[in-house]
């Protein structure tokens, strides 16, 4: 089905307000009510509604399908698709809330509106009307001639009717964001007025030099006490581990070298054979039979052959051989099989479209058989009389194909064509005309430009540089020493050691359950690693071996914290939060000692504090005070008296004492209508994500993914 197959593809259209994620997950649900108590259908609830089992795989199995189509990676993006569905549950429940209500007719009003179908031109006519009724026609026959497109379009349907209710619902709000003529006045003042100021500054860093300040645990944790809207953490660990890679030693590359050398000049066996690379007389068998690279029978040009020989096989004769040489991990001997100039990949066709009732996107009243003998009918006149062809364009059923002389411009294999047509142009030259049957009905195609260019058949006879037995036993004596050394041992004992024996050591302090991939590994063991550090039985401390398979490689896991949901735990966010603890402990000491000093001018405070009095100009739109961002400081450059002392001002770089000297206007362009005007874009832009994330914020979300998923041995 072309409207929904071209669904399926545009997979970035379907985040828009909300992200979807990845991977899909079943289980035996029968099974686990009999088990446990709770339900295993529901992973989670938002304020009281249920997230199901279900949903979250219809979320998953959407885009598992578009990740596979696009070749990107399927796996650790779970935590996106619990997003999605957080986010369209809350969206849902407020959009409720006010009343509003998305009926079946607004839907399908609503439609040429959401991103997959307003970005793509291929949904509007010539006049730019969308093309509901045959979306909607063709929707409705897929549920009989296409099930599995069917299905994913009511699984995507879900997800455009929760984009339809964010679009509405913000919407609505931002419709009553508006900005008063004061307001307006207002901001005009802040943005134009000048306070011209002196200050002394006691900067952190350099008090710091003099003053050791240590910033422990319980400083944190009262921080992050006093933020708790900014510190909701889910479950996560705080892992270390060192990666032991089984890299083939230089005997092993001297190995392989040996291996390809044989085949390449002695022979494929022990006693060394008449039959080598060389000399054989059948290079795809021989390749088949002793590459790591299976034979590729396609000719290609040179910039798709490796780097070492792309430059050299123009003056190349048929056997010449080049190697060995060294592409990525293979040792490779490529050779010369032959040369031909060949049809180009990129094709420029024609064509005219017969098509008939039934048929993808046909409004044609006549049956399949009676296109078929139209189609023959006009092929046989082009071909009898190639001139015909822009006279027969007139029966053509494609829109403005006479306007368009039938053209369809450039293509290559991989274009997003019907197949049936791209099967013709693979195997036709310029000139051809022929028949090619799809399901948008009979093509009479002429390919009107296809250049040719010097292609190569080129045989590679390669072996991959593994590791040997040796190696990989030397990982494993390594690891195992390792983590021998380290069992039982305290976090900084595991790293230092690891460090000091210059492992790959690596300490993300949030993993969380359904990441999939650990930082700085990236291999098919990570998910066991992860489900390892979040099991029940797991404890602080705790330390095991992972071999990673068809590698050798080996990773030594430990477990540094565990971070159940609620604050975040201190330690966990210490790298985030603890430069602004230690400011804030560091400006408490600096107040004390002004407040001790009882200062009552700047040029007595300066010399008080050992520091220099300085000038700036600040402004409450740009808050900038000698280079550094202190609105703190220009709000109290704006909120004390002329020529009066301020309080100590806990800035972002230091703490300052103020005066304010005089305050001068400098009238920038703007009247107050464009002001008002900008403000309310600008507050109804910065509305949507705020309003989003208060109502996250303030949820009562509960997650049960944890306890359901780890029930089931096979996920």
């Amino acid at each position: 089905m072309a409207i929904l197959g071209e669904i399926r593809k545009r997979s970035w259209l379907l985040l828009g307000v909300i992200a979807l994620g990845l991977v899909s997950f079943l289980f035996n649900a029968d099974t686990f009510d009999k088990m446990f108590s709770k339900n295993p259908n529901v992973f989670g609830k938002v304020n009281g509604e249920d997230i199901t089992r279900d949903e979250f795989n219809d979320q998953l199995f959407i885009m598992q399908q578009q990740a596979q189509q696009q070749g990107q990676p399927t796996k650790g993006l779970e935590e996106q698709a619990w997003q999605i569905l957080v986010q369209s549950k809350l969206i849902k429940q407020q959009f409720e809330k006010m009343g509003l209500k998305l009926t079946d007719d607004i839907f399908w009003s609503q439609l040429q509106y959401d991103p997959i179908f307003a970005q793509n031109q291929q949904y509007f006519d010539e006049k730019g009307n969308f093309k509901l009724q045959e979306i909607k026609s063709e929707i409705e026959k897929s549920q009989a001639t296409n099930p599995e497109n069917y299905n994913f379009w009511l699984k995507n349907r879900k997800a455009i009717e929760y984009r339809m209710m964010a679009r509405m619902l913000f919407g609505n709000i931002t419709s009553g964001i508006t900005t008063s003529k004061k307001e307006a006045e207002l901001m005009i003042k802040f943005r134009d007025e000048m306070a011209n100021i002196d200050f002394v500054k006691v900067d952190y860093l350099e008090f710091s030099k003099k003053n050791d300040v240590k910033v422990t645990t319980q400083d944190l944790a009262d921080y992050i006490k006093l933020h708790p809207t900014r510190f909701k953490a889910t479950a996560s660990r705080n892992l270390a581990y060192a990666y032991f890679p089984a890299t083939p030693s230089p005997q092993d590359d001297a190995a392989t070298l040996n291996e390809l050398n044989k085949l390449y000049l002695k022979g494929t066996d022990a006693s060394g054979g008449t039959e080598n690379f060389q000399n054989t007389k059948n290079d795809s068998m021989f390749v088949e039979l002793n590459s790591d690279v299976p034979f590729i029978p396609q000719y290609v040009t040179p910039s798709q052959l490796p780097t070492e020989i792309k430059d050299k096989v123009a003056t190349a004769t048929i056997g010449q051989a080049f190697g060995p040489y060294k592409e990525q991990n293979l040792y490779v001997v490529s050779k010369v099989l032959d040369k031909q100039m060949k049809p180009s990949d990129s094709v420029s066709s024609s064509h005219i479209l017969i098509g008939y009732k039934g048929a993808e996107r046909s409004t044609a009243t006549r049956t399949k058989e009676e296109a078929k003998v139209l189609a023959d009918k006009i092929l046989a006149e082009v071909k009898a009389n190639p001139a015909k062809f822009e006279e027969d364009l007139k029966q053509s059923d494609e829109p403005n194909a006479v306007e368009r002389k039938g053209s369809v411009g450039w293509t290559t294999p991989s274009s997003p064509f019907a197949p049936g047509y791209l099967s013709f142009l693979a195997s036709h030259r310029k000139g051809d005309i022929g028949l090619a049957e799809t399901n948008f009905g009979f093509h009479i195609i002429r390919v009107d430009e296809r250049p040719e260019a010097l292609k190569y058949k080129i045989a590679h006879l390669a072996k991959n540089i593994k590791a040997s037995d040796k190696t990989e036993n030397q990982v494993l004596t390594q690891a195992t020493r390792f983590i021998q050394q380290t069992e039982g041992k305290t976090f900084n004992q595991f790293k230092t050691l690891a460090e000091k024996n210059k492992y790959q050591f690596q300490n993300p302090k949030t993993v969380g359950r359904f990441q999939g991939t650990l930082p700085g590994i990236g291999t098919d063991k990570d998910a066991d690693v992860i489900a390892w550090a979040f099991d029940k039985k797991r404890n602080i401390g705790d330390t095991d071996i992972f071999t990673v398979e068809g590698t050798g490689d080996r990773i030594v896991a430990y477990v540094v914290g565990k971070q159940d949901e609620g604050l975040a735990d201190p330690e966990t966010v210490r790298d985030q939060i603890e430069p602004i603890v230690k400011n804030k402990v560091l400006a408490k000491k600096i107040i004390d000692k002004i407040n001790a000093g009882k200062y009552t001018s700047l040029d007595q405070a300066a010399k008080g504090l050992g520091v220099t009095k300085a000038s700036a100009t600040v402004n409450l739109f740009n808050p900038s005070v000698n280079g550094a961002m202190e609105p703190k400081v220009a709000g109290a450059a704006f909120g004390n008296g002329v020529n009066k002392l301020s309080q100590p001002v806990e800035g972002m770089t230091g703490v300052y004492l103020v005066v304010k000297k005089s305050v001068t206007t400098n009238k920038l362009p703007g009247d107050i209508k464009q002001i008002t005007e900008s403000i309310t874009q600008q507050a109804s832009q910065q509305f949507t994500g705020a309003f989003l994330k208060s109502l996250q914020d303030n949820a009562k979300i509960k997650d049960f993914r944890i306890e359901v998923w780890d029930r089931n041995p096979q996920q």
